[in-house]
């Protein structure tokens, strides 16, 4: 291919979106090997795929796909599948898909929240109405190739901080930890504990920032020795419940930043002979389906999981038919969920 035809096309792509042919010239291969690359296929070398992709991104290269040619599914990765919390997160939006008549592709996340590598082939493969992640993180090369096949993404509880790029639902965390911490404030209790969650998870920094600052509030110093780092884990609620309760100035209350660090906290407390919530107060965080089967019922912060979910849903339908819709992140309401597990401080 000579320079000058080279410029050519190389000027028109960045006029214009550029099209598959120019794409294939640009590439210097044939149009069939670009719709392989696009449909995740095999028989592509590495080298040529990773240049066919580069050209796809740097001309922004969108698939107008014809309406009957799209599969009437979503993708959903998510993080943990087997854990209480993905559970009702996954039923939530199985509801909300099966309602519209639309099918539901579900593959689990590695433990650093990320795809397999072989996850967005398989995706390209089905080319579905759109992707859903859930407490997962794509690379930008992934999205990017996702955005080059017209397929709608949206994240759901994000890993880490929301993407600016990438539409997510998630929720009020920080007035949720504030809510949670406030409540145990107005029973009275000073000494009160948390369980955090990672600090690299949004949602697990702005549950202890409104912990915080429902203390600051109060006239109440943080203690440092009673602030316990997790994993949002039913074991890290044990073995950091353990640890609380066995200081000597143990805390009367513990705010667990997860529906599943709080049973851990009800293990641990057990185990020590510390009567919950006569001895001890115990607020949750998500109200998952297991917190009002607990013994004693949890007292937690209602995560609306439902309504995330059916913003998700509809999200990825309006982008399919408005592809240049800018959103960013949308966060619902929190509340305070009062069962039987906190009660007035012991004199």
């Amino acid at each position: 291919m000579s320079g000058h035809m080279s410029r050519e096309l190389a000027e028109r792509a960045h006029r214009a979106r550029a099209t598959l042919s120019e794409v294939a010239s640009l590439a210097d291969v044939s149009i069939s090997t670009v719709s392989k690359v696009l449909n995740g296929r095999p028989g592509v070398s590495s080298e040529t795929r990773e240049r066919v992709e580069a050209l796809l991104q740097d001309h922004q290269y969108n698939r107008r796909m014809p309406r009957h040619q799209v599969a009437p599914l979503i993708d959903v990765l998510c993080y943990e599948i087997d854990s209480p919390f993905g559970a009702d997160v996954l039923a939530s939006i199985e509801v909300k898909v099966r309602e519209r008549r639309i099918g539901m592709v579900l593959t689990g996340a590695r433990e650093d929240h990320l795809p397999e590598p072989w996850w967005v082939d398989d995706v390209l493969r089905r080319q579905p109405l759109g992707v859903i992640l859930v407490a997962t993180v794509l690379p930008a090369k992934d999205k990017q190739r996702l955005r080059a096949r017209n397929i709608a993404l949206v994240m759901v509880d994000p890993a880490g901080a929301p993407a600016p790029d990438v539409p997510s639902v998630g929720s009020a965390d920080w007035t949720g930890g504030y809510l949670a911490t406030k409540h145990l404030l107005d029973l009275g209790h000073r000494r009160i504990g948390i369980i955090s969650g990672p600090d690299t998870m949004l949602a697990a920094t702005a549950r202890l920032s409104g912990y915080r600052a429902a203390l600051d509030s109060a006239g109440v110093a943080v203690d440092p020795e009673l602030v316990r780092p997790g994993q949002f884990h039913q074991h890290d609620g044990l073995v950091e419940g353990r640890a609380l309760l066995s200081l000597p100035d143990r805390p009367t209350a513990i705010f667990a930043s997860s529906d599943l660090h709080a049973l851990g906290v009800y293990e641990a407390a057990r185990s020590l002979g510390v009567a919950i919530p006569a001895d001890l107060s115990v607020v949750g965080y998500d109200d998952l389906r297991i917190a009002q089967w607990a013994g004693p019922p949890l007292t937690t912060i209602h995560v609306p999981l439902a309504a995330m979910a059916e913003q998700a849903v509809r999200l990825i339908m309006r982008m399919r038919d408005e592809p240049e819709l800018a959103f960013s992140r949308i966060d619902m309401d929190t509340s305070l969920v009062v069962r039987e597990s906190t009660a007035r401080r012991p004199v």
